[in-house]
């Protein structure tokens, strides 16, 4: 049995297949095989170094970062593990994390470097 691809909107990995088409469950997106390779080169999101990011690295602040509606900021250095990519993100902030201390928040990949 072959491992179907993750959802390319969503990233979900229940997705399932209906004839010719790969499906989503959750945001009812529906793809032919080649539409994704076709567009893997556009979804590339890359560090500060120009390192290609996937879901689940590891990453490490490279600016203290202010923290909007609060005092408080991610000091350089943090490492902030299991990151989420955002593909289609409008504001720039393309990574979804976790971080100790703080919480989740979203981070722009220009001010991060892959561990």
């Amino acid at each position: 049995m072959t491992a179907l691809p993750n959802c390319p909107e969503c990233n979900s990995e229940y997705t399932y297949e209906d004839r010719d088409l790969f499906v989503c469950p959750e945001c009812a997106h529906e793809w032919m095989e080649n539409e994704v390779e076709e567009n893997d080169d556009k979804l590339e999101i890359k560090d500060a170094n120009g390192q290609i990011l996937k879901d689940g690295d590891t990453v490490i602040v490279i600016k203290d970062l202010k923290i909007k509606g609060s005092s408080s900021a991610v000091k350089q250095g943090t490492k902030v593990k299991g990151i989420r990519l955002i593909h289609d993100a409008t504001d720039g902030h393309d990574i979804d994390c976790k971080i100790t201390g703080i919480g989740a928040m979203k981070l722009k990949s220009e001010f991060v470097k892959k561990a």
